[in-house]
Parts: C-alpha cells; structure tokens; sequence
C-alpha cells in the first residue's frame, strides 16, 4: 500500500475536470460528475477461497481506514457509512449514480464533502460479488449522497 500515491491519486481527482460523458464500460469507470479509481484490486481471487478473500478483504479495509485516518484530518471526523441502508433503498426509489453502483459493490464507505472542492469523496472496500476481485476504490463525485 501507498497512501502517499493514493492521496496524490485522490486530491487530483478533486480538481480535474469531469468527463463530459461515461467512459466504456470495461475501462475506466468515470462520467459527467464522477471518478471512480481502483486503488488496489486483488489479483486472482474471484470465485476462489472464501478464507483468502476474508483476508484480502481485511487487508483492503485497513487500507481504507488508514486512507481515511488521512481524510479525516484534512475534512474532519466522520462516521462510516452503512451502504446497505443505501442498496436496500435502490429497491423502491432513484439512487442516483455513484452511489447506487457503489452500494452494489461495497458494504461500508468512508465519505466526506471534500472542502472548497464542491465534490465528495468516498473510499471503500468492494467485496459483495464473491465472482469479481476485491478492491479498494475512491469515488469523487459532485453528486452528494442520498
């Protein structure tokens, strides 16, 4: 792990410009408003051992919390965002996008409205489909959260 990278990683996509439309769908998954970065990605461990993944997951977490121990003092204490409230939502209402596609993929976020920016930051661990990598993502939206 890198934080110093991540960071870097992140603070740039606070101040780059959106694209104007969604990127291809097996590329980089960014569009009007919206980045999402794969900060690490496991390699090999889809569909495999469920007590590898538990462990890959629980590294990737620590990453996380690290990464938002970091946050946390640029933009303040914040609790952890439960995105199963929000999945369960997708069910009777509009999320809007990142958060609905996010909400698929990871349990828990770390989420803060990064100041002076105009955009949110949201770092989590994407590890609900046991048939797809886990990884470690940032999302930097303008869109604030549901």
């Amino acid at each position: 792990m890198d934080i110093a990278r991540h960071l870097a990683l992140i603070d740039e996509l606070c101040f780059r410009p959106f694209p104007a439309e969604h990127g291809p769908p097996d590329g980089d998954p960014a569009g009007p408003g919206c980045f999402t970065a794969v900060l690490e990605s496991s390699q090999g461990l889809a569909g495999r051992d469920p007590a590898e993944r538990a462990v890959t997951v629980e590294q990737y977490e620590k990453e996380r919390d690290a990464l938002g121990e970091r946050l946390a003092a640029r933009w303040g204490e914040t609790a952890p965002w439960n995105l199963q409230t929000v999945l369960l939502r997708t069910e009777r209402e509009e999320i809007p996008e990142p958060w609905a596609g996010l909400s698929a993929r990871a349990r828990v976020a770390c989420l803060w409205e990064a100041r002076g920016t105009g955009r949110w930051v949201a770092v989590a661990v994407a590890d609900r489909d046991e048939a797809d990598e886990v990884r470690l993502l940032a999302v930097v939206t303008r869109e604030a959260p549901p």
